[in-house]
C-alpha cells in the first residue's frame, strides 16, 4: 500500500516538528509507544511530558521508558491532559513543538474509561496558547465506540471553527474502510 496508514502518518507529522532539544507532550500515554517515540525525537537535551488518568497506563509507559533508557528525558503524570499547563513547568511551555493524543480507551484496558471531548479540547486550547509557530498537535481519533462518536463530533466542530490565522487544520482518513477506522486531525500553529 502506497498510502500511509494513520499511525505511521501521525509519526511522520511529529518528525517534521519535533527535533533534538525540544519539548513534546504525549497527552494520552496509553501503553507508552508514542512516549518512547517522542523521547527518541527530543534526544538527550529535550524532554517529554506524558499524561494519563489511569495508573495502569502510567505503569506500562514507565516500564517502556525504562526499557529504552529514556527515564531522564520523560516525566509522567497520572493526571488529565486538561491540566497540562499546570503540570508542565512554565519555562518549558513555549518550547513545546509537538503533542499527540490517541483518543478513545486504553488498549487492553477498561473500555468504560474513555477520553472526553471537554478535556481534549481544553488541552488543545492550552497548547495553542503557548506553542510557537509551526508546532503541531496530532489527534488520532478512535470513534468505534459510543463515547468516541460524541468526542469525534465535538472535536470536528471545534477544529472546523479554529481561525485559519491561528492554525492550519488537516484531517487524514480512509473514507471507504469499515468499522469506523481511526483518523487524524493535525493542527499546526500559525
Amino acid at each position: 500500500m502506497k498510502l500511509e496508514r494513520v499511525l505511521p502518518y501521525s509519526k511522520k507529522i511529529l518528525k517534521l516538528a519535533v527535533s533534538d532539544g525540544d519539548i513534546a507532550v504525549d497527552c494520552t500515554i496509553g501503553n507508552g509507544h508514542d512516549t518512547v517515540f517522542l523521547a527518541e525525537l527530543v534526544g538527550q537535551s529535550g524532554h517529554v511530558y506524558g499524561f494519563d488518568i489511569q495508573e495502569e497506563a502510567v505503569s506500562a509507559t514507565l516500564e517502556q521508558v525504562r526499557n529504552n533508557g529514556f527515564q531522564d528525558r520523560v516525566t509522567l503524570f497520572q493526571e488529565s491532559h486538561a491540566r497540562l499547563l499546570e503540570m508542565i513547568p512554565e519555562a518549558d511551555h513555549s518550547r513545546i513543538r509537538g503533542a499527540i493524543f490517541n483518543l478513545g480507551y486504553l488498549p487492553g484496558g477498561d473500555k468504560e474509561i474513555v477520553t472526553l471531548a471537554e478535556s481534549t479540547i481544553a488541552a488543545v486550547e492550552q497548547l495553542l496558547t503557548v506553542m510557537e509557530k509551526e508546532a503541531v498537535i496530532v489527534l488520532v481519533v478512535y470513534h468505534g465506540h459510543p463515547e468516541g462518536q460524541v468526542e469525534r463530533d465535538a472535536l470536528l466542530d471545534y477544529v472546523s471553527g479554529l481561525d485559519q490565522k491561528r492554525a492550519h487544520v488537516l484531517q487524514y482518513r480512509f473514507m471507504n474502510q469499515v468499522n469506523n477506522p481511526p483518523f487524524i486531525i493535525a493542527i499546526e500553529k500559525k
